[in-house]
């Protein structure tokens, strides 16, 4: 049986086939004051092959000090193989066009085949008004007011036409869709038929993407009122990684992180939601507070939520407010009874046992033994 991950240096992690790097740990659109974190964006890695989630404010400066990127090309993406955006919401997509526009000057020249884009889709309706408005918001892009991850790169590559035509016919670039593939992530049958009434039914995970190194399913979670956001696990022969995305306590989180390795969880700090809306604030809204509470963790519920998934190592990330204390984010191991981690951008962690360890214990030809876990059944063990 294979430890609990743990926190380790960028070479402590590469002697593991699957490694997690936070490149950044920050969560919402504010710029915090006194934080040094970056947005929120994560790289799974493995057998060099990497796997990048959200592409918050920072990602790619992150990126190239992590120590991540093969050698022979340092700052390059030319081992990306797939990218899962959780949800629309701006401080998970906000670089996302770097992403784009910038990978013909980093490393897409040596790509072996187009990285796969999988985000959400069309939420088909508007969300609903929260409160009361003396007048109705305009609706913003009424012929498409909700599009999904493949019509909004298609309009944020239209917004950079004038470079894209002049990279390729002045400096003989490749076609973009020769690049980058995008999907929309199709919900299975009718679910998700309500997304402002139940944003996240009791559902099975079901598999978005799969190739020789990883299986990834997703599920929906409760971040209302944004839909669809989803959680994403990733099962490989080392063993299993959740990220949350964001959501608040959400037994389809549960499902999904069932027995992982490691969990990577969004938490909100109760006491700043408290000080800008809760009773003794200048400006008290309960039920603002209740709805902002509502679509995430707070430091109280995450353990228990975690030890209920039975994971073997839970970290926070996407934390908000990005300036709060750690002190503050400790409280969040309360209720659990895994390895506890406050995660902090460039933390690296090895999943499984080490290359050279499994090599070394391995049973002699025809003994009978089973290397590695097969990546089976529902991806969850």
């Amino acid at each position: 049986m294979t430890s609990a991950p743990r926190p380790m240096t960028i070479d402590e992690a590469s002697a593991h086939g699957t490694r997690v790097t936070l490149l950044g740990t920050a969560g919402g659109p504010p710029w915090w004051e006194n934080s040094d974190r970056s947005g929120i964006s994560t790289l799974i890695t493995v057998n060099g092959a990497q796997y990048l989630i959200d592409c918050g404010e920072g990602w790619g400066p992150m990126f190239r000090k992590s120590g991540t990127s093969t050698p022979g090309f340092e700052h390059g993406i030319d081992e990306l193989r797939a990218v899962f955006i959780t949800h629309h919401h701006s401080d998970h997509t906000v670089d996302y066009p770097n992403l784009l526009l910038l990978a013909w000057h980093n490393g897409s020249n040596g790509l072996k085949r187009p990285v796969q884009i999988h985000g959400p889709g069309d939420r088909t309706v508007l969300p609903p008004i929260f409160g009361e408005r003396a007048h109705q918001p305009e609706v913003f892009n009424p012929d498409s007011p909700t599009p999904g991850i493949e019509e909004s790169t298609h309009r944020l590559l239209q917004a950079y036409a004038t470079d894209i035509n002049d990279r390729m016919r002045d400096n003989a670039k490749q076609d973009l869709s020769e690049i980058f593939e995008v999907h929309d992530i199709e919900l299975p049958g009718t679910t998700g038929d309500d997304p402002n009434g139940d944003p996240s039914p009791a559902m099975e995970p079901f598999v978005i993407y799969a190739d020789e190194n990883v299986r990834v399913t997703a599920i929906l979670v409760d971040h209302r009122p944004v839909f669809p956001a989803f959680a994403f696990r990733f099962d490989t022969a080392d063993g299993s990684v959740v990220i949350s995305g964001d959501t608040g306590v959400c037994d389809n989180l549960v499902t999904i992180a069932a027995g992982a390795d490691l969990l990577l969880h969004e938490c909100i700090d109760l006491d700043w939601v408290s000080s800008l809306m809760g009773p003794q604030s200048p400006k008290p809204d309960p039920y603002l507070m209740q709805h902002m509470l509502a679509a995430h963790t707070s430091t109280d519920q995450v353990g228990p939520q975690a030890e209920k998934a039975g994971v073997k190592t839970l970290v926070l990330t996407h934390l908000v407010p990005g300036n709060t204390p750690r002190e503050k984010w400790e409280e969040g191991r309360e209720g659990f009874s895994g390895d506890f981690y406050v995660g902090e951008d460039l933390m690296h962690f090895g999943i499984g046992t080490p290359i050279d360890d499994r090599a070394a214990n391995r049973a002699p030809a025809g003994a009978g033994a089973h290397q590695g876990r097969e990546l089976v059944g529902d991806g969850r063990r």
